[in-house]
């Protein structure tokens, strides 16, 4: 597991490019037959993939000091791969393309594995800590479940932007209050509409959160440029397909592609509350 410290927003305005690539940008985490994770002491957050040729189980490492990975952690899981599945002590979860799935603090056991190896699942990972266990939760915004599986179907889904602002977007809120209960991890997709480019614009911080993006459905020859920092000394990361980008607290995250693309969010902080940002006005911006 990769460590990563905390960044003063003091002192990022002063890192080179290289630099801010170091500190925020996660790059390589679908690797064939393996999991990888980036653990930042930014909330303690937890990101990472993994992507089972044959079924891979998930172990604390000697990082977390913890008998087992969610010990005192809970996760969230979306699979943007084949189809795959998740067995969560002895109970086998299917995840299709776009599934994603809550699973409580206290869960021992967890194996990953794919339906097909020349086409595997990539399952990719935003863990917290908890205080509390949740029940696992299934979550398929538009298929069908197992019998006897505890699922969400319908999504909280919010569509936002026009084609005008160049930011015409469908978010799909998958763990988050009153749909499926977590202690403090939020989780979801934002899919652009084709002609968008822009998401989070106009852009906002939130001190009480911090916030991981994974930008993907990027073609080989496109990229999209993300914009961080505080909003009078903003700076750019070139991002490009199935890569993360961590994203401090005062930070505003916004993103601009060279067409459209879709991107999974993942929040933990102080608290849950989705509209609980700080509004940055589009003149103030730096």
């Amino acid at each position: 597991m990769e460590l990563r410290t905390a960044a003063s927003s003091k002192d990022v305005k002063y890192y080179t490019t290289e630099r801010l690539r170091e500190e925020f940008l996660i790059q390589n985490l679908f690797v064939p037959g393996e999991i990888k994770l980036v653990y930042s002491h930014i909330d303690r957050i937890i990101t990472g993939a993994a992507v089972p040729v044959s079924p891979i189980a998930l172990t604390a490492g000697n990082e977390l000091r913890a008998e087992y990975f969610l010990q005192r952690r809970e996760m969230g899981v979306i699979n943007i791969g084949g189809a795959g599945t998740i067995s969560v002590d002895g109970k086998v979860y299917t995840l299709a393309y776009k599934d994603g799935i809550y699973i409580g603090m206290g869960a021992k056991d967890i194996v990953f594995s794919s339906k097909d190896e020349k086409n595997p699942a990539k399952f990719y990972i935003n863990s917290a800590p908890a205080h509390k266990v949740y029940p696992t939760v299934l979550i398929k915004p538009e298929g069908e479940a197992a019998e006897g599986v505890v699922i969400v179907k319908d999504c909280n889904k919010v569509e936002l932007g026009s084609l005008e602002a160049s930011n015409h977007r469908t978010i799909c809120k998958y763990i988050l209050p009153g749909q499926v209960e977590s202690c403090q991890l939020v989780m979801g997709m934002t899919k652009l509409e084709p002609g968008s480019v822009w998401n989070t614009m106009p852009s906002h911080t939130h001190d009480r959160r911090m916030e991981v993006y994974l930008y993907f459905d990027i073609p080989e020859d496109a990229f999209v440029m993300h914009y961080m920092g505080e909003p009078t000394e903003t700076r750019h990361i070139v991002i490009r397909n199935e890569e993360a980008v961590i994203s401090p607290s005062w930070s505003i995250h916004s993103g601009c592609g060279t067409q459209a693309y879709t991107f999974i969010w993942g929040m933990v902080g102080e608290n849950q509350d989705f509209d609980d940002m700080d509004a940055v006005s589009m003149k103030d911006l730096r």
